[in-house]
């Protein structure tokens, strides 16, 4: 109760000062709030993505956002492997850390014990006769496989290697008890709607001692069938039928082990973009010329699913959407936007162009053509004009625990807000 009395106390705070000039500051509040260790990565350990739905909803209930047909929340279920407990590897007696010096594949199920190593250097990847007897020989042990460098590799080897991964992690004939892959590659995370058959680490390959004879290893899984979460969304009546249609995911990964990701660019940012216009167009100064949907969509990271559930059950009529704009990595804008779509539709592109030219606020407004890559993808096979929108430059981290809101600059928030709002208005 302490904790939501606070947010929404510096809520009010926000709505009573002048709106334009608090547009960064709210963000930052949006960003610390979705980001921050008490929300678990939102995703689905601790209730992570509920605690986030919470935060979305009161927030347009603060706003005096509508709901729609009714309701804040559209509830559907998901197949989710997940890692709740504390992560412990130990190789010849020295610990790693989990989320920095390696990560668990996602689909990975419960692995406890100590086991023998068997090392297998990359010139042997694609000796596959060899590769097999080695693999045959490895029972009760656990493979560590020196990877071949992406960026060394042609399309006939990235192909095997790819075969080779599944074999490894979901071929009932592999007998060893699991993989520990060393790359030089940066450490990105995703989710995953399966549980594979063999549990696989990935390891930073210069943390790793090729001599080493012994690995401990504590994982716990829990994998959902059916794990139920949620699409949270929002209704402002305009002066025309027509509908825009705004929307971000709100989930991430949430936890492996102990280490958190936090996703604050990745899409805490885009949520705050989602609540900043939510928050705009609720001002009765600021009329939209159309009706408004906004829409946090969730599970967005375990392939579009929250999108799809949308698409496939609509709270509202889809056909009056006069165009959609999805937000998915808000927090930068160091080296300006890109839009997906922008080709798709020039007329828009070259109005979002121009508005930008004109009142000199981002770097630049970059094209892009069309791009299965978030949310707007199950739109665009609907024929729902729109774009998406996601700012460049700044910051590396990625789908990685050092996506921090303490480390998000946002510094073209506010010039991109008022670009959208510039946008919107003169549709």
């Amino acid at each position: 109760m302490v904790i939501r009395g606070l947010i929404i106390v510096l809520g009010l705070t926000f709505l009573s000062q002048p709106v334009q000039s608090q547009v960064k500051d709210y963000a930052r509040f949006v960003v610390n709030t979705l980001a921050s260790d008490s929300l678990f990565g939102r995703g689905y350990v601790n209730d992570g993505d509920k605690k986030a739905a919470n935060f979305i909803e009161q927030q347009f209930r603060e706003f005096d956002v509508l709901p729609l047909n009714n309701r804040y929340r559209q509830s559907f279920n998901i197949p989710v492997n997940t890692f709740p407990d504390s992560i412990f590897l130990a190789i010849d007696g020295r610990e790693f850390e989990v989320g920095t010096d390696f990560h668990v594949l996602p689909g990975s199920p419960s692995i406890s014990g100590v086991y023998d190593l068997i090392f297998i250097p990359k010139e042997e990847i694609f000796d596959l006769p060899k590769l097999q007897s080695t693999i045959d020989k490895a029972e009760g042990k656990i493979l560590v496989i020196d990877e071949y460098p992406d960026s060394l590799m042609d399309n006939t080897q990235r192909n095997v290697w790819v075969q080779i991964q599944q074999f490894l992690t979901r071929h009932p004939n592999n007998k060893a008890e699991a993989t520990i892959l060393l790359t030089n590659e940066k450490l990105t995370w995703y989710g995953s709607q399966i549980e594979d058959s063999n549990p696989s680490i990935r390891l930073h390959k210069d943390v790793f001692d090729p001599t080493s004879k012994t690995v401990e290893i504590k994982l716990s899984n829990r994998f959902y069938n059916s794990y139920p979460t949620q699409n949270v969304f929002g209704f402002i009546e305009g002066e025309s039928d027509s509908t825009l249609l705004f929307m971000a995911h709100y989930d991430h990964f949430g936890m492996m082990g102990q280490a958190i990701f936090p996703g604050a660019n990745d899409n805490a940012s885009g949520v705050a973009m989602l609540l900043s216009l939510a928050r705009h167009y609720s001002n009765s100064e600021n009329e939209p010329p159309y009706n408004m949907v906004f829409v946090a969509f969730g599970a967005e990271e375990l392939g579009l699913i929250g999108a799809k559930y949308f698409a496939e059950n609509p709270p509202y009529e889809l056909s009056t959407t006069k165009f959609m704009l999805n937000f998915d990595i808000s927090g930068t804008g160091d080296d300006g936007i890109r839009v997906v779509n922008g080709s798709v539709y020039p007329t828009q592109f070259d109005q979002l162009v121009e508005l930008n030219e004109n009142y000199e606020l981002l770097p630049q407004v970059r094209i892009r053509g069309s791009a299965c890559n978030s949310d707007h993808c199950i739109f665009d096979r609907l024929n729902i004009p729109g774009f998406y929108i996601y700012t460049l430059g700044g910051i590396p981290a990625y789908h990685d625990i050092y996506d921090r809101p303490e480390t998000l600059p946002l510094t073209e928030f506010e010039d991109y807000f008022r670009l959208m709002t510039l946008f919107v208005d003169g549709m």
